[in-house]
């Protein structure tokens, strides 16, 4: 009778292995596919950060474009002013540079 009792007992305890194998294979495939979900959605986040990011970098360089092509369009229209008010003055300035790079140049 004893043998029959250990008999069911390892069994019993074969079954209860048995279960647990399946349950922790289960686990494994949802904490798997939890994971994978995880990944996905951090992806779908990287993307939209970096494309925020992006956007907001190029709005800040279209600025700084825009700052600088005014800013350069004063200079040349300062120097068109200086130059109406001063036509003699600037063609001589000019000669004057010229000869300078020219000799710069020479040598």
């Amino acid at each position: 009778m004893e043998a029959k009792s250990n008999q069911n007992d390892y069994e019993q305890v074969r079954e209860d292995l048995r279960k647990l194998s399946e349950d922790l294979s289960k686990l494994t495939k949802s904490v798997a596919e939890g994971q994978k979900s995880n990944i996905s959605s951090l992806r779908d986040e990287i993307r939209r950060e970096s494309r925020a990011a992006f956007d907001q970098v190029k709005q800040r360089g279209d600025e700084a474009i825009h700052r600088a092509r005014d800013a350069g369009s004063k200079a040349v229209d300062d120097v068109e002013h200086r130059i109406e008010e001063r036509p003699f003055l600037s063609i001589i300035i000019m000669f004057l540079a010229g000869l300078l790079v020219g000799r710069l140049l020479d040598r």
